[in-house]
């Protein structure tokens, strides 16, 4: 393949998943091009992207074929390798977000120090590797459970742990590499929030809403817009993300997981991309995420993202052990429900867990908690067609 004569720039996204799907989307909508690396053709984005190059998502060499074709070279998540992409930085590759910024956020270790270094609330923390086997102290003011981490790949609720006693603590020492691992405090939170920040090259940042998610076995269940929070955490939430991106010069999407409970407002999880809790916003807002990443790393300038709504709900689909026509069956009673709109990835399996799809809800209620009666009798509709299994 060679670079294309075009009038836009041509971005590349490395990885094929529904993330790269719905930034491809984006693209089409924006009159960009987008090209994806992923190691097989059947994968949701491809469909939707103007090329692919078929290649694992770590190859960097499928990474430097995705950069002769493209202007700009962004991220399906950040699981990626820094050390390997600077040698085509340094060849003059472009990155957006630029890896300068990624360093301190690829692993959830290094990004605890970073807010440690920032002075950013979070859970309070301690390598694994601080513990020897046979002296299993914990601070004074620590109980059990506890909840352990693993620094890398973890998502959807892999890579943690409860740790509810000292055996199930020796356990996780003979299991695991301390290096990689760190415990943290339990947090007892009354309610899981996210929040969605983009910058561009010139330092403009855009807020979005900041919205309430809810877990189910540690998997994002739905996600409802606006949070019912005050207006002071909103403001905290807001003045956290912008000293975040700022510290780091982080140019492009990024999302931020929070607790809020009797502690404050804590830092959970920081990603570095387009996020699950903001699918919604590709029908509730004036310009969603995906429209955001692709704009940002195209140079181009983006409308703010405020609701269009009074507020919106969206529900995970996840897989589950089932034939193709349960399967079929389930997303045509979906379609019988008014004004619900439904985004199928198109995945080459049925997998329990893993995310098939979303649905998205506008909701029209002013009041705040007649909007979220509505939203939980909205999501208990759609989740008796499509249980969590």
């Amino acid at each position: 393949m060679e670079r294309k004569d075009h009038k836009n720039c041509t971005i590349g996204v490395v990885g094929g998943g529904q993330l790269a799907q719905m930034l491809a989307i984006a693209g089409k909508k924006l009159g960009i091009d987008v090209i994806v690396q992923t190691a097989k053709a059947t994968d949701p984005a491809v469909k939707n992207s103007e090329d692919v190059v078929l290649s694992d998502i770590k190859d960097i060499s499928g990474t430097k074929q995705l950069a002769n074709l493209t202007n700009c070279v962004t991220f399906e998540n950040e699981w990626i390798d820094v050390e390997g992409l600077s040698l085509l930085e340094d060849a003059g590759v472009s990155f957006i977000p630029y890896l300068s910024s990624m360093v301190p956020l690829v692993n959830k270790l290094s990004q605890r120090k970073l807010l440690q270094k920032l002075d950013i609330p979070g859970p309070e923390w301690l390598s694994l590797s601080t513990f020897r086997m046979n002296d299993l102290i914990l601070p004074v003011n620590w109980r059990f459970p506890l909840m352990a981490k693993s620094s890398v790949g973890g998502y959807d609720g892999k890579g943690t742990k409860i740790i509810n006693d000292y055996k199930e603590f020796h356990k996780l020492l003979n299991s695991v590499d301390p290096k990689l691992w760190f415990i943290e405090k339990w947090v007892n939170y009354k309610q899981e929030l996210s929040l969605v920040i983009s910058r561009d090259k010139f330092g403009k940042v855009n807020i979005f809403p900041l919205v309430e998610t809810f877990q189910y076995n540690q998997i994002c269940d739905w996600v409802l817009a606006p949070a019912r929070v005050s207006h002071q955490v909103k403001a905290m939430a807001n003045n956290i993300a912008m000293s975040l991106v700022r510290e780091l010069n982080f140019v492009g999407v990024l999302a931020i997981e929070f607790f809020y409970g009797d502690d404050g407002l804590l830092v959970n999880e920081i990603a570095p991309r387009t996020h699950n809790s903001a699918h919604l916003t590709i029908e509730a807002c004036r310009t969603n995420q995906f429209e955001h990443q692709i704009a940002i790393a195209s140079g181009l300038s983006i409308d703010s993202p405020e609701l269009i709504c009074e507020g919106a709900l969206m529900v995970n689909l996840l897989g589950f052990d089932g034939d193709d026509e349960t399967l079929k069956n389930r997303l045509k009673l979906l379609e019988k429900i008014p004004d619900l709109h439904i985004h199928w990835y198109k995945k080459d399996k049925n997998v329990a867990g893993r995310k098939l799809g979303h649905v998205t809800k506008l909701l029209d209620s002013v009041d705040i908690s007649e909007l979220r009666n509505n939203a939980i009798r909205i999501h208990q509709q759609i989740r008796a067609i499509w249980p969590i299994e």
